[in-house]
């Protein structure tokens, strides 16, 4: 399970190996084939978790890169020793278990992996003398070979790929095997025959298998103490061969209701079979049955008394008959699990929490279809109630995510959870590591499904973090991933407003490197895209808003994505924009800002120098929108275009003293207390136009900046203002001659502030 503990120093060093394999363990041979450096020598413990680590690296981190040759470095048990591995999936081939087969494999987990074929099966025998543990649950062609090229034998069935069943294939030799799962075996397979060499069985899982008899399992009764039966159509027959195998400690023969008909009925004498005969048993599970007949006490004695788990007081009839209550008690999707008194210190079922809870940790591993239905319990347990063990349920669900990547009913249901289980009411009680699990999930389901179920969950869980700070350690990817959803042809409006929003808060706050290379991933096209369809639309919703917005950010003190706006087109938008909603404020505002930024890069100001350029910003130096925002924008758009000097002003109209004129006119009719919607994280662009007499009235804009900055938002504006060397530009300012009077008040009360701001907050403390 997800663990919110420190990760341990093996694991770390584990994790680092494999992501530097060559640079630590291994040398390139041929530019290609992965080799151990020939001084190292490896123990199982190291070797078993470098492989499994591996194993979990290529299914849930899409930056990792799979190996070829990985499973080559484990081939000389001299160097490597491998004892106990799990593999899964299509991470493993028949080569990879080929590359291992001189190891002395204990334990060998082969779960869902449809690429292995009938030549696994040879390998499998290698591991014979050693082999205690074996699963190869889900592992559906494994029995199947290619076909004979002179015809197919009569013991052979042809399947439609054109590959033949093995059913010759026996455990011979597989002398110390106690411990086997063949869950969802395929069809054809002669079990009794392939398991009749085995001696002394402890576990068996036959989960998904149909046996019409199971009178071979008597061969294991004096051993058996595990059987699993999930989803095996049972009859009277199978329950009179159960009630033999008397060692028996875990039995399951619950079913998936949903999955097919079945004509089997639990009835109270059954259970009380089992009760009578299998006396050592602690672990039952009998979810997904119906019962045939009532198999619990009488309602008013079933109200009395303290909620109870001692068998007396059950009050399902057939178990008073335990001598102790058991530890599981499988009861899931069953009308016994809302019972008062249930016997069995843990219960899966969904009554409440801790049965749900359960539920999702009894079926994760090997039954998705269950494990969903689950979760959807829980998604409504967290959306509607308090969810009172936070840390386990969240534990739970990115592992069964982790677990099931490639199951939409996991993905969707799962996310769906996350997006409560996250939320602000429960931020308090998550560490760090836990919430990173969830991005790293969450993530893996944007890439795995472009469903828009999945999509929306994942966008929507993604709102509960800090951003950009949460998702910074993997900001490449979730970038990528939200660009690949705003760049699809069709769109679900929701998706998009969400993923709009997501990438504005994604390049807010963030340092340059980040905003270059994000704009580097095509941020700025598909920003200018998401607007341009809009303006054809002729709507200006949130998407237009949040589009421009995300330009703003992503292009202050960025030059090269200012180039990109230009070059993209962006100056053609923003005067249709301007055109087509003349009376949305708050657009204007970040368009203002956005071209704010890009008057501050030098070589770039010519292409503002048009007389439609210059014309729309004077006349939007007048305009009230959003309080003083749109004007105050202009201006500054307008203060760095006067900068370059009048040999710079390379149009007839407007004329420049003309402009010059209306930004002092709009200037001085600012409050200089407005509060502001603007976020500097540099002063460097405003303090470059003070030292410098060519345009006064630019060095008055920068100058009433940082006035009403510093006035109105004191406790963050001083102390950056005094660490880039604002005061000392300001008093050089008020020594020059060409600065007007009205400019210098303003800087001596801007450095008044500052003054006054560094005596309140000097430490006095001894």
């Amino acid at each position: 399970m997800a663990s919110d503990s420190p990760e341990s120093l093996m694991t770390l060093c584990t994790d680092y190996c494999l992501r530097n394999l060559e640079g630590t363990l291994c040398y390139l041979l041929d530019n290609e084939t992965l080799r151990l450096h020939p001084d190292i020598f490896l123990p199982s413990e190291i070797c078993d978790k470098l492989v499994n680590e591996y194993v979990e690296l290529v299914k849930t981190d899409s930056i990792f890169e799979p190996h070829e040759s990985f499973f080559t470095l484990f081939s000389d048990p001299r160097s490597t020793r491998l004892a106990r591995i799990h593999l899964r999936e299509q991470i493993v081939q028949d080569q990879d278990l080929e590359a291992i087969r001189k190891q002395d494999l204990v334990e060998l987990y082969l779960t869902n992996c449809e690429k292995l074929t009938a030549k696994s099966l040879q390998t499998l025998v290698s591991f014979s003398h050693t082999l205690i543990s074996l699963s190869l649950f889900g592992c559906c062609n494994i029995f199947y070979e290619e076909e004979n090229p002179g015809g197919c034998e009569d013991d052979c069935l042809v399947n439609p790929t054109r590959q033949v069943l093995v059913k010759d294939f026996t455990f011979e030799g597989f002398s110390r095997l106690r411990f086997l799962n063949l869950g969802r075996l395929i069809e054809g397979v002669n079990v009794e025959t392939l398991l009749r060499p085995l001696a002394s069985l402890a576990a068996l899982d036959l989960s998904g298998i149909q046996l019409n008899d199971v009178g071979f399992l008597t061969q294991w009764k004096d051993s058996l103490v595990s059987l699993v039966l999930y989803n095996m159509d049972l009859s009277e027959e199978h329950i009179q061969v159960i009630a033999q195998l008397r060692k028996l400690r875990h039995l399951d023969i619950s079913r998936d209701h949903l999955s097919s008909y079945y004509k089997f009925k639990l009835t109270r004498r059954v259970l009380n079979l089992f009760v009578e005969n299998l006396v050592n048993l602690t672990s039952l599970d009998i979810s997904g049955h119906t019962m045939l007949e009532n198999c619990t006490i009488p309602s008013m004695e079933e109200k009395m008394g303290q909620t109870s788990i001692e068998p007396a007081k059950s009050s399902i009839a057939p178990f008073r008959g335990l001598k102790r209550p058991l530890q599981f008690l499988g009861l899931f999707e069953t009308s016994l699990c809302r019972l008062t008194h249930i016997p069995a210190y843990k219960v899966s079922g969904d009554k409440n929490e801790e049965q749900v809870l359960n539920a999702i940790e009894a079926y994760t591993e090997h039954r998705p279809e269950i494990t969903s239905r689950a979760i959807n319990l829980l998604f409504d347990i967290a959306r509607i109630e308090r969810c009172s063990q936070l840390l386990r349920a969240l534990q739970l669900v990115i592992t069964a995510l982790k677990c099931h990547k490639d199951d939409k009913n996991i993905q969707v249901t799962g996310s769906a959870a996350l997006f409560y289980l996250t939320n602000s009411e429960y931020r308090m009680e998550q560490s760090v590591k836990l919430r990173r699990q969830v991005i790293q999930v969450v993530l893996n389901g944007m890439e795995s499904y472009q469903e828009v179920t999945v999509q929306r969950n994942c966008c929507l869980t993604l709102c509960n973090f800090s951003i950009p700070e949460e998702l910074e350690f993997q900001y490449r990817r979730v970038n990528e991933l939200l660009l690949n959803i705003l760049n699809q042809s069709r769109q679900d409006e929701s998706i998009q407003r969400i993923a709009v929003h997501l990438c504005n808060a994604l390049v807010c706050q963030v340092d340059n490197d980040h905003k270059e290379a994000v704009g580097k991933m095509g941020f700025v096209m598909t920003m200018l895209k998401l607007i341009q369809k809009k303006l054809a639309d002729k709507t200006c919703d949130q998407v237009m808003e949040f589009s421009w917005s995300a330009l703003w950010n992503i292009t202050d003190e960025t030059p090269d994505n200012c180039e990109m706006f230009l070059n993209y087109s962006g100056m053609k938008l923003f005067l249709e924009c301007l055109k087509e909603f003349p009376e949305k404020q708050e657009l204007h505002r970040n368009m203002l800002g956005l071209l704010g930024n890009v008057a501050e890069v030098k070589e770039l100001r010519p292409q503002l120098m048009t007389s439609q350029f210059i014309s729309v910003f004077s006349n939007l130096l007048e305009s009230k929108a959003d309080g003083i925002e749109v004007s105050y924008n202009a201006c500054g758009v307008l203060s760095h275009i006067m900068f370059d000097g009048p040999e710079a002003w390379g149009i007839c109209e407007p004329h420049r003293e003309e402009v010059v004129k209306r930004m002092w006119t709009a200037i001085q009719s600012w409050d200089i207390n407005s509060r502001r919607n603007i976020n500097y994280r540099s002063f460097e662009p405003i303090l470059r136009l003070l030292p410098q007499g060519i345009s006064p009235v630019s060095q008055h804009w920068a100058t009433w900046a940082l006035y009403n900055l510093v006035s109105v938002y004191p406790d963050k504006y001083c102390p950056l203002l005094i660490k880039e060397g604002g005061i000392p530009l300001l008093k050089d300012m008020i020594k020059m001659a060409s600065a007007r009077q009205e400019t210098k008040e303003m800087a001596r009360k801007v450095i008044e502030h500052c003054s006054n701001f560094k005596e309140e907050n000097m430490d006095t403390s001894r």
